[in-house]
């Protein structure tokens, strides 16, 4: 997969740094509307917790949102996570690929359908509930 936008890219757009930046690049971006990005998960990282894989699809969500030219500079904030699923260990070595589908947006709230997984096999889904502030 081709990137789109490497780490320093993302930092352009939201506000998150190491060691809480938690993807490291988009591979695909439908502005507003959905992307694709990845998680390394480096040899020397222990299993990743789930509540961690929740952020990195909520990170890859506030890419596509905050992508928007009225969204800029303005920062993605947690409104609530539903029917999420914790499928299976993402454990060092693995590349997480995540995939984030903004299903419906009123105003400054917003809802994401949201799938990471490792070679194909679903680790978690959810659907994300969100505010831009």
């Amino acid at each position: 997969m081709a990137v789109v936008l490497n780490k320093e890219q993302i930092m352009e757009i939201i506000p998150h740094r190491d060691p809480f930046l938690l993807i490291d690049e988009v591979n695909e971006l439908e502005v507003g509307k959905r992307v694709k990005a990845t998680k390394y998960i480096k040899a020397e990282d222990p299993v990743t917790p789930g509540v961690l894989m929740v952020e990195m699809c909520a990170q890859a969500g506030a890419v596509a949102l905050l992508s928007l030219p009225e969204n800029k500079g303005k920062i993605g904030l947690f409104g609530g996570i539903n029917n999420c699923k914790f499928r299976q260990q993402v454990v060092p070595g693995d590349k997480l690929d995540i995939e984030v589908e903004i299903i419906k947006v009123k105003g400054p709230i917003g809802v994401g359908k949201a799938l990471a997984s490792v070679n194909g096999k679903k680790a978690v889904s959810a659907e994300i509930t969100f505010a831009i502030k």
